[in-house]
């Protein structure tokens, strides 16, 4: 619940909003009124006077939303509660917020220019828009109506402030896409790319096999209460997965010996584990398993709980995928690729025409230093 609460909360993440490219009506004009209501979550309150930082445009950004942005930053970069414990000093907790500040405030007044031309484009998160994303938000996280609202709460949101983090991400999505509309692939960049970057489209090396396990009690030491072996147990599991392997080099069938002998659940399927990537499995079992040839059978080995013997059925190198299956792949990767560069010089562009207004010296002076410094990094 508390990593949902995270991300409903972030500023820049989308959590189920409908792609604008599902749009196939004109758009309508943006509701005066929030479409769905939760019984139970905050309403916005709306006669509070707040500090404004800047406005964009005439768009302003005030001191609440910048407090909200710090705390959402430090919660993304401490989601392990034991880090959260750093922060708990005033002084970590300060010295951390001055540090992200700057590529907030940067990150902000692009968001607002990128929000600005999406509406200019005539993009628009409706009503319908705001449900589906809702919805989105339930299936992807198992959740009803009781427990989407506690998250909401959790988050720290009101339902107005959560359709407003949905709408300003799909906004920007909307003119990503429009930046990316007139990007031209042709099959021989693709295949250039493909060229040059093989590793990107490894298809791993894997392996197909069987086992055979028996089970070592699991027993306590009543002195320490720490886990403990019985030696005459684990001496009458090892000799029992020995005859197993016995039987199966002599010539019976593996499938055979293991419906007789495993206490694995793969027993029901005569000892099939699957097809399994070879990078992804313990050290131990990887080495043993790499000296097999398909067909051969492991030593006994002791893991935990348990003694087990494996058979390779058939064994699959690391190769690169054909061009054709990874075709969508390439062209997803080199677009995202350019997405990053074209949307820079497309809101530095938005920049220049756009009027900034600081109501704040201080946070102008950050803004500009963090402008500065991304520039020289060609962020």
């Amino acid at each position: 619940m508390r990593k949902l609460a995270v991300c409903l909360s972030a500023a820049f993440v989308l959590a189920g909003v409908p792609s604008v490219a599902g749009q196939s009506t004109p758009p309508q004009n943006p509701p005066t009124q929030p479409a769905t209501e939760l019984p139970g979550v905050r309403a916005v309150p709306s006669n509070i006077i707040q500090k404004v930082i800047v406005k964009v445009n005439g768009e302003i950004f005030t001191q609440t939303e910048l407090v909200q942005r710090q705390v959402e930053a430090v919660r993304q970069e401490n989601q392990d509660p034991k880090d959260v414990k750093a922060f708990q000093d005033d002084a970590k907790l300060a010295a951390k917020i001055t540090e992200i500040t700057p590529a907030i405030l940067v990150d902000v007044v692009d968001e607002l220019l990128m929000v600005q031309r999406g509406r200019e484009l005539g993009i628009r998160f409706t009503d319908e828009s705001f449900k589906q994303a809702l919805e989105n938000v339930k299936k992807q996280n198992n959740l009803d109506d009781e427990g989407l609202k506690k998250a909401i709460i959790q988050a720290g949101l009101t339902l107005e402030e959560l359709r407003q983090n949905f709408e300003r991400t799909y906004l920007m999505q909307g003119v990503q896409q429009d930046i990316m509309r007139d990007m031209r692939l042709t099959e021989e960049e693709t295949r250039q790319y493909y060229a040059k970057h093989p590793e990107q489209f490894m298809q791993p090396a894997t392996l197909s096999l069987l086992e055979i396990a028996v089970n070592v009690p699991a027993r306590t030491d009543p002195t320490t209460g720490q886990p403990a072996t019985n030696v005459a147990e684990d001496d009458e599991a090892k000799e029992r997965i020995t005859k197993a392997r016995a039987r199966v080099l002599a010539g019976e069938e593996f499938a055979k010996v293991a419906g007789e002998v495993s206490e694995a659940g793969s027993k029901a399927n005569g000892g099939l584990v699957g097809t399994v990537v070879v990078d992804e499995m313990v050290p131990a079992l990887r080495d043993a398993l790499n000296k097999l040839k398909p067909g051969e059978v492991t030593e006994p080995m002791r893991f935990p709980g348990a003694y087990k013997i494996y058979k390779v059925e058939a064994r699959s190198v690391a190769k690169v995928q054909p061009f054709e299956q990874v075709r969508e792949q390439i062209v997803q990767k080199i677009y995202q690729e350019r997405v990053v560069g074209e949307q820079k010089k497309y809101i530095e562009k938005l920049r220049t025409q756009a009027v900034i207004e600081w109501k704040d010296e201080n946070y102008r002076k950050l803004y500009e230093k963090a402008l500065a410094e991304r520039g020289k990094i060609g962020l």
